[in-house]
């Protein structure tokens, strides 16, 4: 089962993870900015989300296995790897076994410790969405401002509508399963993993997924890493700030 992907540029390979409910083209914007500095980005859809295939096994093991047979299909090697909270585990995991193939790792507002569920509010507002009953994007935004109030998080959310036909909408998630299977997405790193290459880890200052408490947790699994703080952004730090975001990255590959 091959990964879907949007490639920009051309250069050294720069593989970008979405996060939980989101797809690589939310990072189209950056990408195309990576990508005018000698870098081949990969915005890659992980498996149940986007326009990837869908599957009943959903897990860090066979996210990883999945970005490895990419990785291979496409020969890339000595890659830049960059993931965001759910991508960002994903991305983690994957240099931890397969050091000889990241040269450098970029972890987005994600730490490699457990984390409680915290994403059913939003399930059940996706899963509230009729789409016998809804038939715009204005309709579906209304229905899901009943369990999510955050304006950005909605149009974040709604970027999953498409249109199957004329008159009928869906989600290109695997809402099903993500649903059953949401406790992987907050699964730690395993308790040995280790990645000695250059790491960077980047959260957002009114986010709380990086705690002073997790700097501990992240030398033990990346001795060779450095935390940098983004201004004025919480969570999604790459669409809250992208500037400071992207000058982060630059500073650090240079």
């Amino acid at each position: 089962m091959d990964l879907y992907s949007n490639v920009l540029g051309e250069g050294k390979p720069f593989i970008i993870l979405h996060g939980f409910l989101g797809m690589g083209d939310n990072w189209k914007t950056l990408g195309q900015q990576f990508s005018e500095q000698g870098y081949e980005v990969h915005l890659v859809d992980q498996r149940n989300h986007g326009r990837s295939f869908h599957d009943e096994n959903f897990s860090y093991e066979v996210m990883i296995t999945d970005l490895k047979h990419y990785l291979d299909a496409n020969g890339l090697n000595d890659i830049v790897l960059l993931g965001h909270s759910m991508g960002g585990k994903t991305a983690m995991l994957f240099a931890t076994q397969y050091p000889e193939m990241v040269n450098k790792l970029i972890v987005a507002d994600i730490s490699p410790r457990y984390y409680p569920i915290h994403h059913e509010t939003i399930l059940n507002g996706l899963s509230s969405l009729d789409f016998s009953l809804l038939k715009s994007r204005g309709a579906a935004d209304k229905q899901l401002a009943q369990y999510v109030s955050d304006y950005g998080t909605r149009q974040f959310l709604l970027k999953n509508l498409y249109w199957i036909e004329k008159g009928q909408l869906a989600l290109r998630m695997n809402l099903k399963v993500l649903k059953e299977q949401v406790s992987e997405v907050g699964e730690p790193l395993p308790m040995h993993a280790r990645f000695v290459g250059g790491t960077l880890f980047l959260r957002g200052d009114k986010s709380e997924y990086i705690g002073h408490q997790d700097e501990a947790i992240i030398n033990s699994h990346f001795p060779n890493s450095k935390i940098v703080t983004i201004a004025n952004a919480g969570h999604w730090l790459h669409a809250e700030n992208p500037k400071d975001f992207y000058n982060a990255v630059m500073a650090f590959l240079n």
